[in-house]
This record gives C-alpha cells, sequence and structure tokens, in this order.
C-alpha cells in the first residue's frame, strides 16, 4: 500500500480529546482525535504510492511524502518538527526529532492524521481487494496477510521490492 504523511500547524490547543503517538491510540481514539485536529489545525497530507515506492525506496518515498504533505498546507510553516532522524529537502528550517511522535503535540496530531488516513485508504483497498483482509490488517504483514498473498499472489497496490513478494515475483509463486 502506499506511505502517508502529514503535516499539522496547530492553531487551537484546547483539545477535548487526549492525542498520542497513533501506534499507542486505539482506533476509535484517533478517529475521534482526527476530527478534532481537521477542526483546529491546517492539515496537508502527501501520499506516496506503491510503485514510486518501489521505484525509489520507502525512506525516500516517505521523505517525499513529507514534503508533499508541508506544501500542502498551503501556508508556509515557521519550522518544522520532523518525526525522525532525516529532514526531507525543504525551504524551511526543520528539526529533525527521533520519536518525536511521543515528544511533540503537533507531531503527534501529524501522526495521527497520517494513520488515519492511511487506514481509511487500506479500507478501501478492501473492497476492491476482499480477498486479502485489508480491513483487519491495513497491509501490515500479519499472518493472516501473508496467507492471502501466498493464495491470491499479490494485487496492485502490494509493494514489488518488499518481502514475501519480492520472492513470490522472482519464483513465479
Amino acid at each position: 500500500g502506499p506511505v502517508v504523511a502529514s503535516a499539522v500547524i496547530v492553531r487551537d490547543f484546547s483539545f477535548s480529546c487526549a492525542v498520542n503517538d497513533s501506534k499507542k491510540m486505539s482506533a476509535k481514539a484517533r478517529a475521534t482525535a482526527y476530527e478534532e485536529i481537521l477542526a483546529k489545525c491546517v492539515v496537508g497530507v502527501g501520499i506516496i504510492d506503491c510503485r514510486m515506492i518501489d521505484k525509489i525506496d520507502i525512506f525516500q518515498a516517505t521523505l517525499r511524502a513529507m514534503e508533499e504533505a508541508v506544501m500542502k498546507l498551503g501556508e508556509a510553516p515557521g519550522v518544522i518538527l520532523v518525526d525522525g532522524p532525516k529532514a526531507p529537502n525543504l525551504p524551511f528550517k526543520q528539526v529533525p526529532i527521533v520519536d518525536g511522535d511521543a515528544i511533540s503535540f503537533s507531531i503527534a496530531c501529524a501522526s495521527v492524521v497520517a494513520k488515519v488516513t492511511r487506514d481509511r485508504m487500506m479500507e478501501y483497498y478492501a473492497e476492491e481487494f476482499p480477498q486479502y483482509g485489508f480491513e483487519k490488517h491495513k497491509g501490515y504483514g500479519t499472518r493472516d496477510h501473508m496467507e492471502a498473498i501466498k493464495k491470491h499472489g499479490p494485487c496492485k497496490i502490494h509493494r514489488k521490492t518488499f518481502e514475501p513478494i519480492k520472492s513470490l515475483i522472482k519464483t513465479g509463486g
């Protein structure tokens, strides 16, 4: 599936819901936070599809998604707090923060927007490709997902340079 990044400028910090690293929140809590973030923040989202990920690699695709998200904000940020050790190529002051989604409220908000956006995309793909169970595992490498790939082969949203897809293509499986 795609890689999704988000950029968020918080305009109003008076949130009624808790916002944290999206991986530490339940799906219901993320959905509630997502709506409040959209109401109280300026949001940009960048999406890089699987074909581009296969072409440029996941790290470069992630940086490109970050760049796209910032450029879609519609306004210049004063400074960009980046979740991770490497900043994308943007003409703004940037501060990379490892585990930034656990440290910065704005990065946590961006994490929630990106995760909810990607999860909803995977739920949409689940309707197009029901045999893979994307609505359950969201494209992550669970046992059920791996079994579905072995049984049905890869579909158009599988990343061809990632295992086990890469080996299946190589062996014709």
